[in-house]
């Protein structure tokens, strides 16, 4: 009883734009949204409750929503990251009209940050094909893992934390294929290749003696020295010693890997929509992104062979 009426008197010293910014976070949370994003609008929106302080809805407008992002710039961030805070803030003013809460988005009336279009560097084929090739390096801690690890990132083309989640169950052996969660808990499968099935066949042995040793068990595919789930941190340190091993960019981590499954998919003749389907994209226009590479690389192509290019 007493804890209850604490909660109730700290919640009304919360202000109005932190409570709301409390429930939009929990539908967020009941619609299944990919945590990251939860992670990042939470971040975004308490800085945004903190400097509107105890402003109501009808005072801030999109001269306060402006005033807001040069206060971020005015603490050091850059134009990505205010780029997102006023995503966040679109999204909550969004979720806000639709509750009836607010008659308008004055957020919308706030341009967005204009960003440096950078196409990300992708390794070439040749390039993948040098790291996956021959023994894995000696900074791999466990190789056996590793291999499987860098296969799957690139032979699948999955997100960091969809490798994460794989469990055994997940893999249909018969068919090459493996059931993957991708945002918002949508399942699709992906079918694996002829290498990553032998990397698999050789690593399996290898983690049950690992979890005997330990004396643990888990469904997790990956799993670290103690036996438990591989992190989405270790995988991105352990993508970017074994990329820098082989002699790739220091720059190179696991969505590297899935950049280049795109690209050489669609070099090598695939259709857009397949890809889209593969990389679990709900809309097209993402998977658009790697016909940029790919001209890209055309053009470059173009430049070092056509003889009129010289």
């Amino acid at each position: 009883m007493a804890s209850s009426l604490l909660r109730a008197r700290q919640n009304t010293h919360r202000t109005v734009v932190e409570r709301a910014t409390d429930d939009f976070l929990r539908h967020l949370r009941e619609g299944n949204a990919s945590p990251h994003t939860i992670k990042a609008y939470a971040g975004d929106l308490d800085v945004f409750a903190a400097y509107v302080g105890s402003r109501d809805w009808k005072t801030i407008d999109h001269i306060a929503i402006r005033g807001f992002l040069s206060h971020l710039y005015d603490k050091g961030l850059g134009k990505t990251s205010v780029a997102r805070a006023l995503a966040a803030v679109r999204s909550l003013y969004r979720w806000l009209a639709q509750e009836g809460v607010v008659e308008q988005n004055p957020a919308k009336l706030v341009s967005t940050p204009k960003l440096a279009k950078k196409l990300p560097r992708v390794p070439t084929i040749e390039e993948m094909n040098s790291v996956l090739d021959g023994k894995m390096p000696e900074v791999a801690s466990f190789p056996e893992r590793d291999r499987l690890m860098m296969e799957l990132l690139y032979g699948c083309g999955i997100r960091n934390s969809e490798l994460v989640g794989i469990s055994l169950d997940d893999i249909r052996m018969s068919a090459e294929a493996i059931l993957i969660r991708g945002k918002g808990k949508k399942e699709r499968y992906v079918p694996f290749g002829g290498s990553a099935r032998v990397a698999l066949v050789t690593y399996l042995p290898w983690r049950q003696q690992l979890l005997a040793t330990v004396k643990k068990t888990t469904p997790a595919l990956l799993i670290n020295q103690r036996g438990g789930r591989l992190t989405t941190r270790s995988v991105g340190r352990i993508v970017k010693r074994i990329a820098v091993a082989k002699g790739l960019s220091p720059d190179v981590h696991p969505h590297t890997l899935r950049h280049a499954f795109g690209t050489h998919m669609l070099e090598e003749g695939a259709d857009l929509r397949a890809i889209q389907e593969l990389l679990g994209h709900e809309r097209l226009a993402t998977t658009q992104r790697y016909t940029q590479l790919s001209v890209k690389h055309v053009m470059n192509v173009y430049d070092q062979t056509h003889p009129r290019a010289k």
